[in-house]
């Protein structure tokens, strides 16, 4: 075995081993193995909810599963045909097998940074909107490029893609569009590419065939469940009781009926006197308790995405996170990462794995020499 085939292999082993233990690989075995049976149980869907999160659940770490066994697999035989191969001076099949192997080591590497992807809504579907910056016609056809190129890169994962709206340009292209990305840890990879995009080409609208610069900004957002389950503790309660006020005389209320709740983390009071009975009124104070309680949350939601809208810059010069240049060159540079490539037909056309990789790499600490390696 070559020395290059050989340091392959070897790379290739180390990655699946540290996959199969961030995957603590025999619990989840066992967890994919539950999950396969309570699939085949004929009451699943009558909990439409319930099945749907297992079912999701279950097609995520099939995936992760099979997805390490097939790089291992992959792996081992083309070890081996680069072995025989070589023992039989066929130099050509030496090269491909060495060629497989190098691409299964960036697969098994991106799956490492894959596995890193810890963040609370990571796993979850996610909308990606495009918006054409200051520029016309040549803003509006670029945003229609992007909107193709995510959608041909969703595809290509087996993800599903559905256009939730979209405003066409004058006269070509696209002013803004929103895609629906369903598919597993979507909102984890499709984070990254949130920002401005800029490209650099000869104008098809230019009768004079000048080159122009156009910008168009991408925005992500994980799809969340808007079903809040407010948890309330005991412990977290002051309930008073005190004497409701009446009209008098024989409607006067003799007992301390009235309940008085007090949610000590966040200071919201709330009462009722409504009913006679306290336990009623109590009931009724802990109803309003919990929708003060989501009311909070929403405010609270409300106020991180105007954080986030505060956060979006201009879509222009000086804010891009990658440039496209078509012409008088062709390449793409990721500028926070430094990932070049020099094809820029295939990156549109959808081949965005080894930028996203190298940006996860880099939000989750991982050393650029890490990142490198897998766009290489």
């Amino acid at each position: 075995m070559s020395a290059e085939t050989e340091a392959l292999s070897e790379q290739i082993k180390q990655s699946v081993a540290l996959l199969r233990r961030h995957l603590d690989w025999d619990a989840s075995q066992a967890r994919l193995a539950e999950l396969n049976h309570r699939a085949e149980e004929p009451d699943l869907w009558n909990d439409a909810e319930a099945a749907q999160k297992l079912m999701r659940e279950r097609t995520l770490l099939a995936g992760q599963i099979e997805g390490v066994l097939r790089i291992e697999r992959d792996a081992a035989d083309m070890a081996e045909l680069a072995v025989l191969a070589e023992e039989e001076g066929d130099e050509a099949t030496v090269a491909e097998a060495t060629a497989t192997l190098r691409g299964l080591a960036g697969q098994a590497h991106a799956r490492q940074i894959e596995s890193l992807l810890s963040g609370e809504a990571d796993s979850n579907d996610c909308y990606l909107e495009v918006n054409a910056g200051a520029g016309g016609t040549e803003a509006q056809d670029w945003a229609e490029m992007l909107l193709r190129m995510y959608t041909r890169w969703a595809e290509r994962r087996g993800y599903k893609v559905t256009l939730m709206e979209s405003s066409e340009g004058e006269q070509a292209g696209l002013k803004s569009a929103t895609l629906l990305v369903e598919g597993p840890n979507a909102y984890g990879w499709l984070k990254t590419e949130a920002g401005v995009h800029r490209l650099v080409r000869i104008s098809p609208f230019d009768a004079a065939a000048r080159r122009q610069t156009s910008f168009a900004s991408v925005w992500v957002y994980p799809v969340v469940d808007d079903t809040i389950e407010i948890q309330i503790n005991d412990s977290d309660l002051k309930v008073d009781t005190f004497r409701a006020s009446g009209a008098g005389g024989q409607h006067v209320n003799k007992t301390d009926s009235a309940i008085r709740i007090t949610h000590m983390p966040t200071g919201i009071v709330v009462a009722c006197q409504t009913d006679r009975s306290q336990h009623r009124n109590r009931a009724t104070a802990m109803q309003m308790l919990k929708a003060r309680l989501y009311e909070a949350e929403l405010q609270k939601r409300e106020a991180a995405a105007a954080q986030t809208e505060a956060a979006k810059t201009d879509i222009g010069w000086g804010h891009q996170i990658r440039s496209y240049v078509l012409a008088p060159y062709q390449l793409v540079k990721d500028l926070r990462t430094g990932v070049e490539k020099g094809n820029p037909e295939a990156v549109l056309d959808g081949s965005l794995d080894d930028f996203m990789a190298a940006a996860l790499a880099q939000r989750v600490g991982a050393t650029r020499s890490e990142a490198s390696a897998t766009a290489q």
